[in-house]
């Protein structure tokens, strides 16, 4: 399923967690994390020693992922280490295409103060502009980033825009013999109470419906036994939030952009908040066509 997994790593709790995470799934699926920081030139961090100009985030960052490095050895886990100079979110996603790589694995929130590069607006620039598939994580002190996944959290509007995610969700089930949650929520939080609404709704509804009943339908071709559907109503994010809690979700993946009009459910917005609160790997899928 993934054979080169991208890790941007700034040396920050969550960072490091993340990174534990991702060897977990490295060393499951023998593929190599390529440890990556990039040191923030549009940021005023460049000094002159004996004539010659040194970005001291450059010797910052090298002391970091040789840190990640030994971590990495020491869970025999095979990596590959750089340090690049540019914008954050830009060089990131760049990277990741540059070199062919089929996951990136971030933390939404990184370090304070003069190292930091991984905070919540960089993670979701990432989440907003990779062509890459982005695995994110809010690491909280009573929060565990367990692998691999046993049940696996599918949300679909039945869109092109969130049809991506569910190849992807489906893909990641059958390597890990997981259970696939589909799930379509009627977005009523957006109707008012006029004889429109409840038009909408009714439609909104149908397309619910068939949303997860192509998830059930196309996971027999990638050998996926085990399928649960939800339909709800209500807000997208708020029944995400609740089914991650109630099916002990190990992970969602989902869509970057999804239906547009009143039964939308995963537009960016919504990915986006996804990202910021819950409490298990989000990974995002954008579709770039």
């Amino acid at each position: 399923m993934y054979d080169d997994i991208l890790l941007p790593f700034d040396g920050s709790d969550g960072a490091q967690a993340v990174l534990d995470h991702v060897a977990e799934i490295a060393d499951t699926e023998d593929a190599t994390v390529h440890v990556l920081f990039v040191a923030d030139t549009t940021r005023d961090s460049i000094t002159v020693i004996r004539g010659e100009p040194v970005d001291a985030l450059v010797r910052h960052g090298q002391s970091l992922v040789a840190d990640a490095e030994r971590t990495l050895t020491s869970l025999d886990v095979d990596y590959e280490t750089d340090v690049v100079q540019g914008n954050p979110a830009s060089e990131i996603t760049g990277y990741a295409e540059r070199h062919g790589h089929d996951l990136i694995a971030m933390a939404t929130h990184g370090r304070s103060g003069i190292s930091r590069f991984l905070l919540g607006s960089v993670t979701e620039k990432v989440v907003r502009l990779s062509s890459t598939p982005v695995l994110t994580a809010r690491m909280q002190p009573d929060e565990q980033l367990a692998f691999p996944y046993e049940d696996i959290l599918v949300p679909t509007d039945g869109s092109p825009g969130a049809a991506p995610a569910v190849d992807h969700g489906l893909a990641l089930a059958s390597a890990l013999d997981a259970t696939v949650h589909a799930l379509s929520v009627v977005d009523t939080a957006s109707l008012g109470f006029d004889v429109r609404s409840a038009v909408s709704a009714e439609a909104g509804e149908g397309a619910a419906t068939d949303a997860i009943d192509e998830v059930a339908t196309r996971a027999d071709s990638y050998g996926v036994g085990a399928v649960v559907q939800h339909l709800k109503h209500g807000s997208p994010v708020a029944e995400i939030l609740d089914i991650v809690e109630e099916e002990d979700i190990g992970a969602v993946v989902m869509g970057t952009i999804g239906r547009r009009g009143t039964d939308r459910v995963l537009l960016g917005s919504v990915a986006e908040k996804t990202v910021r609160s819950a409490p298990v790997p989000v990974i995002t899928v954008r579709r770039t066509d």
